[in-house]
């Protein structure tokens, strides 16, 4: 069992930056991709970034302005957003996949979730 628990989130101005951070309890972390997805109303939660032993993934949308990192020491992932856009204004859920070699980029299959940090993005 793993136990996901996000912070960071908040309120920003277009063209600003925000540090989300993910802290996963457990003593397997290694094991484990580690993903960020966001939901806005109205639309289906969608993949951000994932990071596992076989490297990162990137949606198009957020490829050169999010930056995904993780520390196995220390069992968190985080995940960089710069220049944010009011596009990116979404709740944004860290989520564990078993890592089997391939990054899943839809939610289906993940494994554990958290309950999501709200990040907003003023125009």
């Amino acid at each position: 069992q793993v136990q996901l628990v996000e912070s960071g989130g908040g309120l920003v101005q277009a063209g600003g930056s925000l540090r989300l951070s993910c802290a996963a309890s457990g003593r397997t972390f290694s094991r484990y991709a580690m993903g960020w997805f966001r939901q806005s109303p109205g639309k289906e939660r969608e993949f951000v970034s994932a990071i596992g032993w076989n490297g990162s993934r990137y949606a198009d949308s957020v490829k050169g302005r999010f930056t995904i990192s993780r520390d196995n020491a220390k069992n968190t992932v985080s995940l960089q957003m710069n220049s944010l856009k009011p596009e990116d204004t979404a709740v944004y859920y860290c989520a564990a996949q078993v890592d089997l070699g391939t990054i899943l980029l839809v939610p289906t299959g993940w494994n554990y979730w958290g309950q999501g940090t709200q990040v907003t993005v003023s125009a």
